[in-house]
């Protein structure tokens, strides 16, 4: 017998309804789900820790994390796409920066707990 698992089949109704009460709308999750996926690709998430510590354009990206500067535009484009980042153009130059705290809340926790781990 796996240890893993029950060894008898039972329901918990009022703990299965209030995990229910906890789940979010299925657009919520899926938008949330999609999110985490754009997140997920290492190259990505290095953009995002970037512009985490100071807005830059995307010749500045491309010198600091070793990328071409079409490949960096190009995923600057997909995170643009999710609203993760946003940005603004300054005469012919073009700023990036997170879209909003919440992004950096979101890698910091990340970080917190991946850290955790390695103690």
């Amino acid at each position: 017998m796996r240890e893993d698992i029950c060894e008898v089949r039972m329901v918990h109704h009022e703990r299965v309804e209030k995990a229910r009460d906890g789940l979010a709308e299925e657009n919520d999750t899926r938008r949330l789900a999609e999110t985490f996926k754009i997140m997920g690709e290492p190259s990505r998430l290095r953009i995002l820790m970037a512009l985490a510590a100071e807005e830059l354009c995307v010749c500045d990206l491309s010198a600091l994390l070793d990328l071409s500067e079409s490949a960096t535009s190009h995923q600057l484009r997909l995170l643009r796409n999710l609203r993760l980042v946003k940005y603004r153009k300054q005469g012919k130059m073009v700023y990036y920066s997170l879209d909003d705290d919440h992004i950096r809340g979101l890698i910091d926790q990340g970080l917190v707990h991946v850290r955790e781990r390695e103690s």
